[in-house]
């Protein structure tokens, strides 16, 4: 790392990845600011049902692009009706909670989108096929998820007005998209593979209008094949990724985004079923990827943030709450004992 880069978070920071086992908005937003007081996240609830999911959550803030529930799919529609309505409402609930639990809050605030091919690879066309199988309707949603996220920033900032937002966009289809690997309709055959020039023009235009709008723009990606350069070039200021499935192909990669200025979400502690091992064992992946890449000790705890290896929903809620303490405890290890 060739100099002193500046990150929205404080050193030795710690979040969540986004969702979590309850169907209480306002007692999951107490919970989180709780756990996460440095770098809490809007919280996602999916366990409430169609409408709380990644992808119809994130429909909810399309703009002139209505979507519905098909048994397969969430599908584009010709108006909006009582699917989109109850994405809306779930939403606004949460936002409610936010602002009741964080309206004084002053510091960094995460809220989370699902990106644009990962809607194009979970979204269907009227015609029941892959929507990511249309390049004119990919660049419609492009659009429209752009003008959404962008509402959706101002919305946030006249709830909390005194947070600096950071924006993690949520690609876990994008590694999927761009090898071809996203099933068609029937089951039998794959969607054509996404040009890699085309997909970097897409996010690239999403992360401008992030940041026009005055927030930080993330990626998240826990695939072990996430295309971390990609990322990079697009403009994401930061990477959400899984420190415990990264391969050593893609340590080149990071070590240029770190170098680059692009700060660091890695996830240590297991979302699921796992017992929770010590702080200091938790975190030996992240030490140990740190020291491969050759970076000062001194510089690991202000540039990566220690999240859950993935989103908490599938979680039983005493792993949760276990998990999120864990994250904590092991954001001040890399703080105190950056070397293994």
């Amino acid at each position: 790392m060739s100099e002193q880069h500046s990150f929205p978070w404080p050193e030795a920071s710690s979040t969540g990845v986004g969702s979590y086992p309850d169907t209480d908005p306002d007692e999951a937003a107490r919970t989180i600011l709780g756990e996460f007081p440095d770098l809490p996240h809007l919280v996602e609830l999916p366990n409430r049902g169609a409408g709380a999911d990644m992808i119809g959550r994130t429909a909810a803030l399309l703009v002139e692009f209505p979507v519905e529930v098909q048994p397969t799919a969430w599908r584009a529609v010709q108006r909006p009706g009582r699917d989109l309505a109850r994405a809306s409402s779930f939403l606004r609930y949460d936002l409610d909670a936010l602002e009741k639990h964080a309206n004084a809050y002053e510091g960094p605030l995460k809220i989370q989108v699902a990106g644009p091919w990962t809607l194009a690879a979970g979204i269907e066309l009227r015609s029941g096929e892959k929507l990511l199988s249309d390049a004119g309707a990919v660049a419609d949603l492009c659009e429209s998820l752009a003008e959404g996220v962008r509402a959706h920033i101002h919305g946030i900032r006249g709830r909390v007005p005194l947070a600096r937002v950071l924006v993690q966009v949520d690609e876990p289809s994008l590694p999927a998209a761009l090898l071809g690997a996203i099933p068609t309709a029937s089951g039998y055959g794959r969607v054509r593979a996404v040009d890699r020039v085309t997909c970097e023009e897409r996010l690239r235009a999403l992360f401008g209008a992030i940041e026009d709008a005055g927030a930080f723009p993330m990626a998240h990606c826990c695939a072990s094949d996430v295309p971390v350069d990609l990322l990079r070039r697009s403009g994401a200021r930061a990477l959400s990724l899984d420190a415990t499935t990264l391969p050593r192909a893609r340590e080149e990669d990071v070590g240029v985004a770190v170098d680059d200025g692009v700060g660091l979400l890695l996830g240590a502690v297991a979302s699921t079923g796992m017992p929770l091992s010590d702080p200091a064992t938790t975190v030996d992946p992240v030490r140990e990827l740190w020291n491969r890449l050759g970076f000062r000790p001194e510089e690991l705890s202000r540039t990566v943030v220690t999240t859950p290896t993935c989103g908490l929903a599938g979680a039983a809620p005493e792993h949760a709450r276990a998990a999120m303490r864990a994250c904590r405890d092991s954001a001040r290890v890399l703080r105190e004992e950056p070397r293994r």
